[in-house]
Order: structure tokens, then C-alpha cells, then sequence
């Protein structure tokens, strides 16, 4: 094979019908050129607006979106849309959602909504100057920055404050502003990166021609600008609380007070296992970026700072606890979750728009409640099946679809595999047993 071929220039250049036919000739056979088409939207207009959301784009990459309907928060009733290939997770949280809807439903708080962003750069003065310097930067850079923060400003967002921090493990000249923001209804990161990059331009000037400088300190190299997707003031509180007397789970058998002492006992092994809790955390983060995505967020964003926070208290732990007070169960999980729900991919994404209107156009505080919530049922539906029945018979019940299909199954096999397995352990190899038998 020529290998030389697998090398290009100018690939961002071409059509999409050309970067497809240099893929199908140097990487695939001639009919797999059929999977990019089929996933084409049959309206251009469209297709032009999802290809305009990447770069080098050779086929759209569908996900299922589904709804996990009966979710009750703050007294509010959601059909919360999920975005997700995980057959599981959309079905434990509706089931999780119908469950605690009898229960008093979710709480959720916004406990802070600060979003965070760095000026990081090179100067020669001393730490302990920082301190009489700073008023007067500050004045400065806000001054200078006005007409980009000004329709913020009237939002009820910009910037909140700046420190000046100095970090002597980098280097004995590494400085850095810390800037706070508030981004409204935004997610704000342009916004973000674009008064950065301001502060960054001023930041050159200011050592140059300020008076308030000695000769010696104007030695100054900006280094780089940018937000920061660590944001532990950006924080959501999701929580349920019930008397344990009415916690029964109807069919199960299992008793409402062991249920809830194996749940807690569960809970507490991801607050000290990180093992454990990479696992308890992921099983959240299912319900969290399903609905990040649904959204047009940036699910990777949300995935950073989730794991971040579950380890700022030096060891990675659970992002939920749970807590039994006089014969009251108490489930909350604390995240950080910096949303938006207006600008960017949830204005362009039809379906991302779509979304916010099954949620009946939330702001950013109330999505951060729901998306909360979302990812406190999925938890809970998750400890519920691992301390009873288990996880694999729930899971493999759902997957049983995505079984079939990988063995060609019509609608009738489908039908009378699915009645075969009714109350039985579903596996793929029994599942491969049962069709080679009705096969025949």
C-alpha cells in the first residue's frame, strides 16, 4: 500500500464530497462511501448549519435524544431531554424521576454562579508590590474594557472582581490575574477570553507608561489569556429527603429501612474509595451530560469541573452523599455546572433549541437546578438496582435491543425474544442460543 498517499495537504480545503472520496480511496472500501450519505440531513439548509459546527466534517454522527418525563423540581414538573447512547440511562432516570415525584420531587439551589478566567504573565517587580500596584491596575483594565463589558454589565453579569496572584512554584517572575466573572444567561466564554485578551493588551501598555512603576518593574511578557473550566463558585445543589417509612420499593421485597441503610453504606464507600467513586461519579456524569448535550453545552467543560471538585479535598471522592437524621433519608450531590442557555450552540443546534423549549426556555440558574437533579436521579437509580437486584439485570435488559440488532433480528424474532426473557437474565450468549434455536 502507498502510504504516501495517507499524507495530504490542503485537506480543510476540499468539498465534503471530496474529503469523503479521498477517505473511501486510502482508507475504506468503495461501499462503506454509502455510511457517510445516509446520515445526511435531507434539508441543505441544515446540513449546512451542522457542518459549520466543526471543521473537516465528512458525515453527521446522530445520538438518540430522548426525554426522561415526571421529573419534579422545586415543584416544577420537567420532561427533561437527554441526549445519550447508553440505552440504560434514560430509562433510570425516568424511573428515578416517577419514583421521588411521589416523594416531594427535587430541591435544587444555585448556591453560587461565578465563572472564573486567567491573565497569566512574566514581570519583573517584587510580590510584595502587588498590594499598593493593584487599585490602580484594576481602575485601569475596567476602564479600558467598558465597551466590551458594558451589555453584560446590563444583564446583570461582567466582572466581579481580580486578584493578583503570585506563583513562585512556576517561576519567581510568574504572576497571574485572577478575574471573576458573571455571565448571565450565557456560558460566556468568548466573552471571557475576549476581556482577558483586553486585560492582556492593557496589561503591555500599563508597563510601559504608568507612573505608579519604578524602572525596574517594567520588565513585563504576557504570557496567555484564557478562561478557566475549574469552577468551584459555579455551583449547583441537588437533593431529595423522605421519611424512610415510605421509601418501599413496590415488587422488590427489599424493606424500606435496609434499603436505606445498604444505600447510605453504598454512598459512603464512594466518599472514601476512589475506585469506587470514579464509577459513583460516572454514573452521575451519565445523567449530567446527557442533558449538557441535549442543551448545546459543552459536556467536556462540565466533565472537567465535576471531576475537579470531586477532588479538592485532595483525594477523589464521591460528588454525592447521603445522610439518615431520625428516620429521614437525605440524598444530595453538589456541582459545579457552568451553563448557558442563550448564544452559541443552543441558539444554532435546532434540537439544542428545541430542548430549551421542552424545558419551557429556563434560564441559567434553573437548567443548572434541572441538569442537578438529572444527575442526582441518575445516581440514585444506579445505588438502587447495585444494593438490591443488581445492576446487570436492569442494563442487559435494555441493551437486549442493541443485542438484537447486532444479530440481524426481525420484528417477529424480536417480539418473541423479548417475551423469552421476560423476568430472565438477559446475556448475549443466551441470546445467541434462543435465536439459533427458534431459527432452527
Amino acid at each position: 500500500m502507498d502510504t504516501d498517499k495517507k499524507k495530504i495537504n490542503g485537506f480543510s480545503k476540499k468539498t465534503k464530497a471530496e474529503r469523503r472520496a479521498w477517505l473511501v480511496e486510502n482508507f475504506l472500501r468503495p461501499e462503506q462511501e454509502e455510511g457517510f450519505l445516509r446520515f445526511d440531513a435531507s434539508d441543505a439548509d441544515l446540513q449546512g448549519v451542522i457542518d459549520n459546527f466543526s471543521e473537516n466534517t465528512v458525515a453527521n454522527f446522530p445520538l438518540p435524544f430522548g426525554v426522561a418525563p415526571n421529573f419534579v423540581v422545586n415543584g416544577t414538573t420537567y420532561a427533561v431531554p437527554m441526549v445519550i447512547e447508553e440505552s440504560s440511562v434514560v430509562a433510570a432516570a425516568s424511573a428515578a424521576a416517577k419514583y421521588w415525584m411521589t416523594r416531594g420531587g427535587f430541591h435544587a439551589e444555585v448556591v453560587a454562579a461565578e465563572k472564573l478566567g486567567q491573565l497569566h504573565f512574566r514581570w519583573s517587580g517584587r510580590p510584595e508590590r502587588r498590594a499598593a500596584l493593584l487599585t490602580s491596575l484594576c481602575t485601569r483594565v475596567r476602564a479600558q474594557t467598558l465597551a466590551l463589558t458594558e451589555r453584560m454589565d446590563s444583564r446583570g453579569g461582567g466582572v466581579r472582581g481580580i486578584r493578583w496572584k503570585h506563583l513562585p512554584e512556576v517561576s519567581p517572575d510568574c504572576y497571574q490575574l485572577l478575574v471573576s466573572f458573571g455571565t448571565a444567561d450565557s456560558m460566556g466564554a468568548n466573552f471571557i477570553n475576549t476581556v482577558l485578551e483586553a486585560y492582556g493588551q492593557e496589561l503591555r501598555r500599563w508597563a510601559t507608561d504608568s507612573p505608579d512603576l519604578h524602572e525596574d518593574e517594567r520588565d513585563l511578557e504576557v504570557i496567555m489569556a484564557i478562561l478557566s473550566n475549574h469552577t468551584p463558585n459555579c455551583l449547583a445543589r441537588a437533593w431529595v429527603t423522605c421519611p424512610i417509612k415510605n421509601m418501599n420499593l413496590p415488587g422488590s421485597g427489599v424493606d424500606a429501612a435496609d434499603f436505606a441503610r445498604r444505600f447510605k453504606y453504598a454512598v459512603d464507600i464512594a466518599r472514601q474509595d476512589p475506585y469506587r467513586a470514579v464509577t459513583h461519579n460516572k454514573g452521575i456524569m451519565n445523567g449530567v451530560d446527557a442533558v449538557v448535550l441535549a442543551t448545546g453545552n459543552d459536556f467536556r467543560a462540565i466533565e472537567a469541573a465535576c471531576h475537579a471538585f470531586a477532588a479538592q479535598s485532595g483525594q477523589y471522592r464521591s460528588l454525592s452523599q447521603c445522610r439518615i437524621d431520625n428516620d429521614t433519608f437525605h440524598f444530595e450531590v453538589s456541582l459545579p455546572l457552568a451553563l448557558g442557555t442563550v448564544g452559541g450552540l443552543t441558539k444554532l443546534h435546532p434540537l439544542a433549541n428545541m430542548a430549551l423549549d421542552i424545558l419551557d426556555r429556563p434560564g441559567a440558574h434553573e437548567l443548572m437546578g434541572v441538569m442537578a437533579a438529572a444527575g442526582l436521579a441518575q445516581n440514585f437509580a444506579a445505588l438502587r438496582s447495585l444494593v438490591t437486584t443488581g445492576i446487570q439485570k436492569g442494563h442487559m435488559k435494555m441493551h437486549l435491543q442493541n443485542i438484537l440488532s447486532s444479530f440481524g433480528a426481525t420484528p417477529t424474532e424480536r417480539t418473541s425474544t423479548e417475551a423469552h426473557f421476560a423476568g430472565k437474565t438477559v446475556s448475549h450468549h443466551g441470546v445467541r442460543e434462543y435465536l439459533e434455536g427458534i431459527r432452527g
